[in-house]
């Protein structure tokens, strides 16, 4: 069986915004048995001799299947979709496309997302107003991109909801909260149907559940 590391507790200003969600929400679409090993971020569990064996960062998701061991939430939800013949087509350039658009979302959106949420905790008063604007101009360029890959798409790699839609959506709901999806009609609808899946729904209540949570909290 699967098991999941995910936080059981963690400091209040990340609940609801950290990667195992992607990596149960894989696990909650394929439908492969897991159980989740809960984390607590507060005591310094990230921070032993045990976790850092098996998490090269120290950063959550991790699973371990049976002995085999992968981090990083990208590498976990195409390591889940793989194992389960779900999530992925079963062809190579099939399978590629779905892998292009996950290493989209990590490597290309999300860094730029990232760095404005850094710009936000630790300049918050903007110290530095051209940093800002320019890492807020870069978000919106790749948004702009993505609006236009979703040109009469439904889902962002293939005809079918895939590992990389979970990515996408899972990097995108970095900004849910804010304006920058204001402009971008085709990118909110397209969230939405992810976040409207049996399985996201699943996810989030099971995570609420174990970080001690109202569902409404995290949405």
């Amino acid at each position: 069986m699967i098991t999941l590391y995910g936080f059981g507790r963690i400091f209040p200003g990340g609940v609801g915004e950290t990667k195992d969600l992607r990596a149960q929400w894989a696990l909650e679409e394929t439908g492969l048995p897991y159980r989740v090993h809960a984390l607590d971020h507060t005591a310094g569990d990230l921070d032993g001799d045990a976790y850092r064996r098996i998490s090269p960062f120290r950063q959550v998701p991790v699973i371990d299947d049976d002995g085999f061991v992968v981090a990083e939430s990208a590498a976990v939800v195409l390591y889940v979709a793989e194992k389960a013949g779900k999530l992925i087509p079963n062809d190579f350039r099939g399978r590629t496309r779905v892998v292009q658009w996950c290493f989209a979302a990590v490597g290309t959106v999300e860094p730029t997302l990232t760095c404005r949420d850094l710009l936000e905790i630790f300049d918050g008063d903007k110290t530095a107003p051209k940093l800002h604007s320019e890492v807020r101009k870069l978000a919106g360029r790749w948004l702009g991109d993505l609006e236009r890959r979703l040109e009469a798409r439904e889902w962002i790699a293939c005809s079918d909801f895939t590992a990389a839609d979970i990515m996408m959506s899972g990097v995108l709901r970095s900004i849910r909260k804010t304006d920058l999806m204001e402009p971008f009609p085709r990118i909110r609808a397209y969230h939405e149907r992810c976040q409207a899946r049996p399985a996201w729904q699943r996810t989030l209540g099971l995570y609420a559940e174990r970080l001690g949570v109202r569902v409404a909290d995290i949405r």
